[in-house]
């Protein structure tokens, strides 16, 4: 069984930067993707970006394109979201999210991951 745990939200003001981790542990042999969704309240949830086991990494949401950078330490098992010139409509809880999936340009939507972490809050000040 995955176990996902995010960390590095926080509280920033507008056009700062926060880096999020999520560290894999426990049976990851099924899992080849990692995903960030993102969650702000009263909204659904919405895929961010996802990176795979080969480097591949996804399309990145329009609103984030060109501010948010995925990566991956693949040996310790850590998956990065490295997040600048932040905006206040970023605010919501950051979700890390593990699977197996086939190739693709997309993220994907959540049905598609069965392990996920906890969360970690962002929210960004004007």
């Amino acid at each position: 069984q995955v176990h996902l745990v995010e960390s590095g939200g926080g509280s920033v003001q507008a056009g700062g930067s926060l880096r999020l981790s999520c560290t894999v542990s426990g049976d990851n042999i099924m899992t080849n993707c990692m995903a960030w969704f993102r969650q702000a309240p009263g909204k659904e949830r919405e895929g961010v970006v996802a990176i795979y086991s080969t480097g591949e990494i996804t399309s990145y949401a329009d609103a984030v394109k060109g501010r948010f950078t995925v990566s991956q330490d693949y040996a310790r098992k850590v998956v990065y979201l490295q997040m600048n010139n932040l905006k206040t409509e970023d605010s919501a809880m950051y979700y890390c999210a593990g699977g197996r999936r086939h190739s693709s340009a997309s993220v994907g939507a959540p049905y598609e991951y069965n392990a996920w972490g906890q969360g970690t809050q962002v929210t960004v000040s004007s």
